[in-house]
């Protein structure tokens, strides 16, 4: 039996690759015989460094940048075999989780550390980068990643104004004398699983503020903020971001891409099944096995599920969905491909507990699937 492992990680548990290993060990308890491909995905956030660099080849390098409070750490980022591709995971600089949850804060978060590994990734020569925007601390419209590739966010004295969110109401010009040049010969392309807008109901602040430590106000000082920061956008620019699709992608980063980089955004998840040429593998497969730590009705929209689901459809290749849990609104994920959808929990458990027993339910449950199956086929 020809079997593709292909699932996203379990985020804040384990790694693509570790869900991956995992449910494959229970697959070889029932057919040890198997053929099987294991293919760590990322849907373009968290994940999109290893997924890239296992599946394309290159190497990591390590670089000392400001987290989101602007403290010192170490991030990394990779350059694949072509030498001149850069892949940045935002969250590795610019991660919620870099923090613990008292230090959260929209208001003050920057995303100057992704700018750092922008810079960096321009110092090696390289020409093209692949940026993963998910599971972002921030929310300031990417200005951060912008100074620190030269900008200057000037308020009406002419003094620079703080970093974070929470500042852009302060902005009154953009100072781009020496903002980075390099980029005009650099191809930036936005790995992105989200469609919100900068601002407004579905924008950046209301949407996804709140879990990076901001209240209802906050919210809605933030949200004027970046529609704020649009206005000055456009007439320092002409470039009007405050609508576009993803623009609201990880706090406004993705406006700040498009607007000061020329980022194209694209679909995270066809991106990686397209770089990683996974449709050859499918096609040929039996069955396939994907998966994430959650599946509501999200996972319809752009995300690793839905990718992978809809590919294996069209050469009839039935697919296995294994979850953490299973949220409201998945009624649809069998229309696009989706055979079946298993809980990794077997009994009434805490969260921690899920966590912690997560290598070996995932083990069991896809060793229970198997078993199931080999009733009906034989291997």
């Amino acid at each position: 039996m020809n079997i593709v492992i292909a699932p996203d990680s379990f985020k804040e548990c384990l790694s693509a690759r570790e869900v991956a290993a995992n449910i494959a060990i229970g697959v070889r308890k029932v057919l040890p015989a198997a053929t099987i491909h294991e293919i760590p995905i990322s849907d373009g956030g968290e994940g999109v460094l290893e997924t890239l660099l296992n599946g394309v080849g290159g190497h990591r390098l390590s670089v000392t940048v400001m987290d989101p409070l602007m403290r010192p750490i170490t991030a990394e980022y990779g350059i694949l075999d072509d030498n001149k591709t850069a892949v940045i995971e935002m969250a590795k600089a610019s991660g919620l989780e870099l923090l613990m949850e008292q230090e959260k804060n929209p208001l003050l978060s920057t995303t100057f550390g992704t700018g750092q590994l922008i810079q960096d990734a321009l110092n090696q020569g390289c020409t093209k980068i692949i940026i993963g925007i998910g599971g972002s601390a921030t929310n300031d419209g990417g200005a951060g990643m912008v100074r620190a590739l030269g900008a200057k966010f000037m308020n009406d004295k002419g003094e620079e104004i703080k970093e974070g969110g929470g500042s852009l109401n302060e902005l009154y010009r953009i100072d781009l004398t020496n903002f980075d040049k390099r980029i005009q010969n650099c191809e930036v392309i936005v790995a992105c699983d989200v469609s919100n807008p900068l601002t407004g109901v579905h924008g950046a602040s209301m949407v996804y503020g709140g879990q990076k430590g901001g209240s209802r106000k906050d919210l809605e000082f933030l949200d004027s903020n970046l529609a704020h920061y649009a206005k000055t956008i456009k007439s320092t620019l002409d470039i009007d971001i405050s609508s576009i699709p993803g623009a609201g992608a990880a706090g406004g980063t993705g406006a700040g891409l498009m607007a000061f980089l020329n980022g194209e955004l694209v679909n995270g998840i066809e991106l990686i099944l397209q770089t990683l040429r996974i449709e050859e593998i499918i096609k040929q497969a039996d069955l396939v096995f994907t998966g994430e730590g959650k599946i509501d009705e999200q996972t319809l929209h752009g995300k690793t599920i839905s990718g992978i689901a809809s590919m294996a459809k069209k050469y009839e290749v039935p697919v296995i969905v294994v979850t953490g849990k299973i949220g409201e609104g998945i009624e649809d994920i069998y229309s696009i491909g989706v055979s079946a959808v298993y809980s990794i929990v077997n009994k009434p458990m805490e969260l921690k507990e899920a966590i912690d027993q997560a290598p070996l339910l995932l083990q069991d449950c896809s060793k229970n699937i198997m078993l199931t199956i080999k009733c009906f086929h034989k291997a």
